[in-house]
């Protein structure tokens, strides 16, 4: 009765760790497609930063600064309604436990995004752009290496551990360098690990 009890121990056990590696197989099959986000808003908060960085590098007019200004508002904008109707429509569809969870982890990036400006308005009652870049940055880092962490995926890893670096790279310099390092790193933890996922999609 007792050899009964511990074989079908270990054979939940080994059930258990089969649906975990399937689900986990199935994610990573799931964040191929959506490697296509990672592009976009790497492409997006790439040409964002960039954009600002060589405003501020040259001389420029009222007209260059309202262009600046309404470029970053479209791509905001186009990048959010690309997703929401993306991320709709992929919800339609069977979700796992797994890509689930991934989203709290992006969702709660973001809202730790907003509580940060509350409580640098609070204590310091301005937003201290030069704090606020390095500090999200080390967000955007945790949620990189999270998503890789749980995926087995070494390259999001690899990137998002990058971009916390530069995170603390970017914390020496000033608001003006620190736009290129960000800049930089969009493109070293999303764009090229987006279009490498994206390649493989129907592999």
């Amino acid at each position: 009765m007792e050899t009964i009890k511990q074989n079908s121990d270990a054979f939940d056990e080994n059930q258990s760790l089969q649906v975990i590696k399937e689900m986990i197989q199935v994610s990573q099959k799931k964040l191929k497609n959506d490697g296509i986000l990672f592009i976009l808003w790497g492409w997006i908060s790439f040409l964002t930063y960039m954009l600002e960085f060589v405003v501020q590098s040259v001389p420029h007019t009222y007209q260059i600064t309202l262009f600046k200004g309404y470029t970053t508002i479209v791509l905001a904008v186009f990048g959010l309604g690309f997703s929401i109707i993306y991320i709709y429509r992929k919800s339609r569809k069977a979700s796992t436990y797994i890509g689930i969870s991934l989203r709290y982890v992006w969702v709660s990036m973001f809202a730790g995004m907003v509580l940060i400006n509350l409580i640098q308005a609070n204590v310091l009652h301005k937003i201290t752009f030069e704090l606020q870049l390095p500090i999200f940055m080390v967000l955007v880092s945790f949620a990189l290496v999270v998503t890789g962490g749980i995926l087995r995926y070494k390259m999001i890893i690899a990137g998002g551990i990058i971009f916390g670096l530069m995170a603390y790279l970017a914390s020496f310099f000033s608001l003006h360098q620190q736009l290129l390092i960000e800049a930089i790193a969009w493109v070293i933890g999303f764009i090229i690990p987006g279009h490498i996922l994206y390649s493989k999609r129907n592999r």
